[in-house]
């Protein structure tokens, strides 16, 4: 459950991320989006309103990425496995400590699957799971990307499609679309609104050529859940049980992906707040599956 926080206008909920960590992970693919979601507040400029709370699991009570930052984990990856059900989104960085994740099939591969399966099973709640960088190769290899589209670091383009592959014909042989994009959404919620070209999600023309967009406007799903403007029903017909799924590309990818999830589930003026306090310019992505609410 999300917890609350209370303020003279009532409670708050607070959306709880958990920031699964391994052996040489990125640090930038990890401060990146953690600045931005500790940034993030439903009412802007009220720290009362805070929208993220960010907890990291890892093997070892101490990580050390690839740089040789070393963090503190919040939780070992048993008790992040016994308290999956308690979190809202699931953030895997990248990093130079991947190829051995893949090689030994280590975590957090368990615990993407489990989180996968978590809205399989139950998809009244909105999940989300988000990878950074070559974070993607991870969830590529748990065989979740079937019949999705997806995107990595551009160094990386090669061997994601051949892990794709390789899970697709262990699997029910559905490919992956590997796009070379900025970051990709699977299973968004949004609003088209009346003036599709003043949409900021959307992204009508590329400046290449290549294949446009379908992205629209991020509905404020997590406050308007209560409603049930998006039912069960609809979300369980989904691919993953209508989880939420973000793909980024390289480091700064990472930072675009993360302000769209704060648009998402906050609100796109607190993204953009975020942004400007960063002095950052939001480039966006790309969605290619969604529904109307």
């Amino acid at each position: 459950m999300s917890a609350l926080e209370e303020t003279p206008d009532g409670p708050v909920e607070v959306i709880q991320v958990l920031f699964a960590l391994h052996p040489g992970f990125g640090a930038q693919e990890l401060c990146g989006p953690l600045e931005i979601l500790s940034k993030a507040h439903h009412k802007i400029n009220d720290p009362k309103t805070k929208a993220f709370e960010c907890t990291f699991a890892a093997p070892s009570q101490g990580v050390t990425s690839s740089s040789g930052l070393t963090i503190k984990a919040d939780i070992d990856l048993s008790t992040a496995h016994e308290d999956l059900g308690e979190y809202d989104v699931l953030i895997i960085p990248g990093g130079d400590g991947v190829d051995t994740v893949l090689k030994n099939e280590t975590e957090p591969l368990s615990l993407i699957k489990a989180f996968a399966k978590l809205q399989i099973s139950d998809p009244s709640k909105e999940r989300t799971l988000m990878s950074i960088g070559t974070g993607s190769l991870l969830l590529a290899q748990t065989g979740i990307l079937q019949g999705l589209s997806a995107t990595t670091h551009p160094d990386y383009y090669t061997k994601m499609e051949i892990i794709c592959k390789d899970a697709a014909r262990r699997g029910e042989l559905e490919q992956t679309d590997v796009m070379e994009e900025n970051y990709v959404v699977n299973n968004a919620r949004f609003e088209l609104g009346e003036k599709l070209e003043e949409n900021p999600f959307v992204l009508s023309k590329r400046p290449d050529g290549r294949r446009k967009s379908i992205a629209r406007k991020g509905s404020n799903a997590w406050k308007e859940s209560v409603k049930r403007r998006e039912s069960n029903a609809r979300r369980a017909s989904l691919r993953l049980g209508g989880l939420r799924l973000i793909t980024s590309g390289g480091i700064t990818s990472g930072l675009d992906a993360s302000l769209y999830l704060v648009a998402a589930m906050v609100s796109h003026e607190s993204a953009q707040e975020v942004a400007r306090v960063m002095q950052y310019t939001w480039n966006k992505g790309v969605t290619v599956e969604g529904i109307d609410v």
